[in-house]
């Protein structure tokens, strides 16, 4: 029997690494200018959660997802780039840490006012279902004078449009 080719992955592109110093800081700016847009998207989006202006808010996804795109690459590229940082700019490498560790906190705060309106509709949505199914669910009580646990037939699904 013939073995069917096999097939190989791609090899990934290269990703170009800052060689010179007027590279490593057009590579600095260029992540500052990201984090900073990236920033500035997150802020807002947090401040319309926080005022409940959620479909205002979704409408920074495209803008949210081109930024944090952007931002991968730029941290391929100074990952790539980090060698010849460590030698050449260690001051420039350490600025952008603690840049980076003020965006790390800023995230940490749209995380958490996302996690908190996740979970304050959900026990919307769970307290709606718990009331819908009491009004649907017959008070009889059975031969031993106790109430009788409801059966498939009498609760009644909730739908939810996860659409805005």
């Amino acid at each position: 029997m013939n073995q069917p080719p096999s097939r190989q992955p791609a090899p990934a592109p290269a990703i170009p690494a800052a060689s010179t110093p007027a590279e490593a800081r057009k590579l600095a700016e260029e992540l500052m200018d990201v984090m900073s847009a990236l920033l500035g998207i997150i802020e807002r989006e947090t401040e319309l959660v926080r005022a409940g202006k959620i479909r205002e808010a979704m409408a920074f996804e495209p803008q949210k997802t081109e930024a944090s795109r952007r931002y991968v690459g730029v941290v391929s590229r100074l990952k790539a780039s980090h060698p010849y940082l460590a030698k050449t700019s260690p001051d420039l490498l350490s600025t952008l840490r603690r840049h980076h560790e003020t965006f790390r906190a800023m995230l940490q705060v749209n995380l958490t006012v996302l996690a908190t309106a996740h979970a304050v509709s959900e026990n919307i949505v769970r307290g709606v279902n718990t009331e819908i199914q009491r009004r649907n669910i017959p008070n009889t009580y059975g031969a031993t004078g106790r109430r009788v646990n409801p059966t498939a037939r009498h609760l009644t699904p909730l739908a939810v449009s996860r659409s805005l």
